[in-house]
């Protein structure tokens, strides 16, 4: 049996259930599970990050996604939503959310004490200090969380076929129910992921390396710049 003859059939790439769609499909659900996670967890972890406080909330939810196991929580949404986009996308999104808390809150909580102390003796606000000396430099971090949780969706997606819905994991789910005949279908399904996050992964991975040089550029220069204002001359 030729495991890549799935892959190989033209055929298989076109229509309603073809390749392409079934890719934009996956893409879908990891875009909108990982922009709502943002949404929520960016803020957050902004808060927690800047004040200080709150350390037990991002540990006990970074505890909390470990422990829960996502095909129970899909299955628990689903049958209290019904299937569909969704609930997969919810799902999927709670996931996504400790990743980029803990990361938000770490780059936030060790932003470079020079920079901001120097920020506060030149009279910034605690709004002034997050936007123009603390974001600069927790921006990679904050890619790094966004990095690990599109990752984690991404393989996970694949957990939207059980929920009637579509995405890669419809091949491997399909390919299943055909017996030892769906092992191509299998294959593909499970190849085309894990290409899917490479590709993720190399491109948020090279987002972060030039953030990671940019920002060590910003945070010496304005480092060097701020030590040499007193307060009331910015």
């Amino acid at each position: 049996m030729n495991v890549f003859s799935f892959l190989l059939d033209a055929e298989n790439w076109a229509g309603p259930s073809g390749i392409w769609v079934r890719i934009g499909q996956h893409v879908f659900y990891s875009v909108a599970s990982v922009l709502l996670a943002a949404l929520v967890a960016i803020p957050l972890g902004v808060l927690i990050g800047h004040t200080r406080r709150g350390d037990a909330v991002v540990s006990g939810l970074s505890n909390a996604a470990r422990a829960v196991p996502t095909l129970g929580l899909l299955v628990l949404v689903v049958t209290l939503m019904g299937s569909g986009y969704l609930p997969v996308v919810l799902a999927l999104a709670v996931l996504a959310v400790p990743p980029v808390l803990v990361n938000t809150a770490a780059g936030f909580r060790g932003a470079d004490p020079g920079a901001v102390h120097a920020g506060r003796a030149l009279g910034m606000t605690g709004w002034q200090l997050v936007r123009q000396v603390e974001l600069p430099l927790a921006v990679p971090l904050v890619v790094s969380g966004l990095r690990s949780a599109s990752l984690q969706v991404v393989a996970t997606a694949t957990v939207a076929a059980l929920a009637a819905a579509g995405g890669l994991g419809r091949f491997v789910v399909d390919g299943q129910n055909l017996g030892p005949g769906g092992y191509p279908q299998m294959f593909a399904g499970a190849v085309l992921v894990a290409l899917l996050a490479v590709l993720v992964d190399l491109g948020l991975g090279g987002l972060g390396w030039a953030l990671q040089r940019r920002t060590g550029r910003i945070s010496r220069e304005d480092r060097d710049h701020l030590a040499t204002l007193q307060p009331g001359t910015a």
